[in-house]
């Protein structure tokens, strides 16, 4: 008759109530349509922006993603994360279960003073043999333990975010570094043009002096201008050489590690005509820093459940059984497993610590406050996502525009200079003409190149800004076959070294060890 109610009270502990509040998503108000879109060159169709640095066509570009995704050392270290959290979801699921289990033996030997009272006739050496294993279980009537892996399922969810958004964040570094790189070898290519084109007006110079039909400033001028424009070299491979240590950094080599890799031609990636971006509420599904701040709230409001279980009782069941025997000599150790010998005791637990309910009730507020920023910084996330596309697109769209202007003021910069040093040759304008128009060459030329390295870079930073190419993280482990091999040569990881679980899914095994 007692059974079943018996049971039914033990059930009832063991799944108990779920105190704290239940998560929901806080809403975030979007524009329905991009407010940079322009023409036909932006589309709303959904982006197919898996392998987005395809879109320029470069083979080198995509070596050089390829390389640094497998090799990228923070990376690596995102990926790292993920295993630390898999570790810590293990912890968790281990405390719904008896959180205490010890086997102990011990061997002692007692001496009791002779002068003690009630001992003149005692054995004054007393050797005591114990054998024993005991165990505590709280049970999770509130929910505490869940919660807690909970909170922790939720952590590891946006730690494996957070290693998507690195995928994201370094395939648009490498891509801008590289589009950098590109840029200034562009530049130093220009200026060595317009010091060969420079260097030719200073000839006719230094030809019409000595033909006495000019004076020494013409070639003093000239010779100036030429040395200008190769001073400005060194300074440009300066920065030519720190972008190309910065793609050697982004793909884990030392400097000079990516010699022969950025062989090709020396241009800046162009872009496609037309790019897909679809509409801002995408955002939501492909923006990982987004789930990551999501499943960091979630992972706080479980934690306010957990500081809530402490303002009730906790039940625990606690057990301890073993063998002990004692005496004065060593003959009584053969009597440890004698039947005689057993003890045990089991009993339920309470423990309430209603002096602690300031220190209690403040820590659920801390833990409350602590959600309400997370709700915030979701919030937060989500707006600078979408400010970050609107930015990326309006630059994009409006670096075109002026691409087409600097290209008309380059030819006509060109014709000026061919003009003038035909005039110059006739006698017909001084050589201040030929000066003026060289330098707004090169300064047209420098223009359009920044342009057209603008019009790329915006492209990079809206592919990042959309979410582009973290659906790669199936491809492979997060981590390295050659450091999960060392990992598990140092220490025993189980399976937790496997491929992670998807996005909201916990890892099986046995309780403590996935």
């Amino acid at each position: 008759m007692f059974g079943p109610l018996f049971l039914s009270a033990f059930s009832l502990l063991l799944g108990g109530c779920l105190v704290g509040p239940s998560f929901q998503t806080p809403s975030v108000t979007l524009n329905p349509e991009w407010g940079g879109k322009d023409g036909d060159r932006v589309t709303a169709q959904a982006p197919g922006c898996e392998r987005w640095w395809e879109v320029f066509q470069d083979p080198v570009l995509d070596r050089l993603v390829r390389q640094a995704r497998e090799q990228n050392l923070s990376l690596q270290v995102a990926g790292l994360r993920i295993l630390e959290s898999r570790a810590q979801l293990g912890i968790a699921i281990g405390q719904q279960y008896p959180q205490t289990q010890e086997l102990a033996g011990d061997a002692a030997t007692v001496g009791i003073s002779k002068n003690a009272p009630n001992t003149a006739q005692a054995d004054h050496y007393v050797r005591d043999y114990q054998v024993g294993f005991d165990a505590a279980w709280e049970l999770d009537f509130w929910g505490k333990f869940r919660r807690n892996v909970e909170a922790e399922t939720a952590s590891l969810n946006a730690s494996m975010a957070d290693f998507a958004n690195a995928q994201i964040s370094l395939a648009a570094e490498v891509a801008r570094t590289y589009a950098v790189m590109r840029t200034y070898e562009e530049y130093v290519e220009l200026a060595q043009q317009n010091v060969a084109l420079q260097e030719e007006g200073l000839q006719i110079a230094q030809a019409r002096f000595r033909n006495g039909a000019t004076s020494e400033l013409d070639v003093m001028q000239a010779q100036a201008l030429v040395e200008s424009t190769r001073a400005s070299i060194p300074q440009l491979q300066i920065r030519l050489k720190h972008a190309r240590n910065a793609l050697c950094t982004l793909l884990g080599q030392p400097v000079d590690g990516v010699a022969g890799l950025t062989d090709g031609p020396k241009v800046i990636p162009t872009p496609p005509a037309h790019v897909a971006v679809g509409v801002p509420a995408d955002l939501l599904r492909r923006r990982p820093d987004i789930r990551a701040a999501e499943q960091t709230a979630l992972a706080q409001n479980a934690r306010i459940g957990m500081a809530e279980a402490d303002l009730y009782p906790s039940f625990s069941l606690i057990g301890e059984f073993g063998w002990e025997t004692s005496g004065h000599s060593l003959s009584h150790a053969h009597n440890l497993f004698d039947q005689n010998s057993l003890f045990y005791s089991l009993g339920p637990g309470v423990r309430w610590p209603i002096l602690n309910y300031g220190r209690i009730k403040n820590n659920v507020r801390v833990q409350d406050a602590r959600f309400e920023q997370a709700l915030i910084r979701y919030q937060e996330t989500v707006l600078r996502a979408a400010q970050e596309v609107d930015d990326a697109l309006t630059g994009f769209v409006k670096s075109q525009d002026s691409a087409v202007f600097d290209r008309n003021t380059v030819a006509a910069s060109k014709r000026s200079v061919e003009i003038a040093m035909t005039q110059y040759r006739e006698g017909a304008v001084d050589y201040q003409r030929v000066l003026d128009t060289q330098r707004s060459l090169l300064q047209s030329q420098n223009s359009l190149v920044q342009t057209r390295s603008a019009i790329t870079t915006h492209l990079i930073a809206l592919f990042k800004a959309l979410g582009g190419g973290w659906e790669l993280r199936l491809a492979a482990p997060p981590v390295p076959a050659a450091v999960r091999e060392e990992m598990r040569r140092r220490t025993d990881w189980g399976k937790l070294l496997a491929e992670p679980p998807a996005d909201g899914e916990a890892p099986s095994g046995q309780p403590g060890n996935p």
